[in-house]
């Protein structure tokens, strides 16, 4: 099991920038990318950023130039810092966890955290 809490969601005026964190724990020895969804009303979900435990990154286009995202030295935590937000990043930001194991695989979401960008 691997347990994800994010934090840093918040309200924001478009061209501002926010800064999400999620903490994994648990059995994250065996994850081997983390990342960020987001889902806005009435849409799918849908990747934003993910990073492979050797710290490779992989980005939507949407967000290429305005979005980073970085993990801590122990690959436990991964950050997703938002720059010039725009009012179509508005959405529920939810942190992904993928873990590979005993020739399984899992995927663990967080409870996801509100960003709102408006214009």
């Amino acid at each position: 099991q691997v347990q994800l809490v994010e934090s840093g969601g918040n309200l924001v005026q478009a061209g501002g920038s926010l800064r999400l964190s999620c903490a994994a724990s648990g059995s994250v020895l065996n994850v081997n990318v983390m990342g960020w969804y987001r889902q806005a009303p009435g849409k799918q979900r849908e990747l934003v950023a993910s990073i492979t435990y050797g710290g490779v990154p992989n980005y939507a286009d949407s967000v290429k130039g305005r979005f980073t995202i970085s993990s801590d030295n122990a690959k436990t935590t991964v950050y997703l810092q938002m720059n010039s937000l725009k009012p179509e990043d508005t959405a529920v930001y939810y942190c992904h966890a993928e873990w590979a194991g005993d020739g399984s695989r899992w995927n663990y979401w967080g409870q996801g955290t509100q960003v709102t960008v408006s214009s």
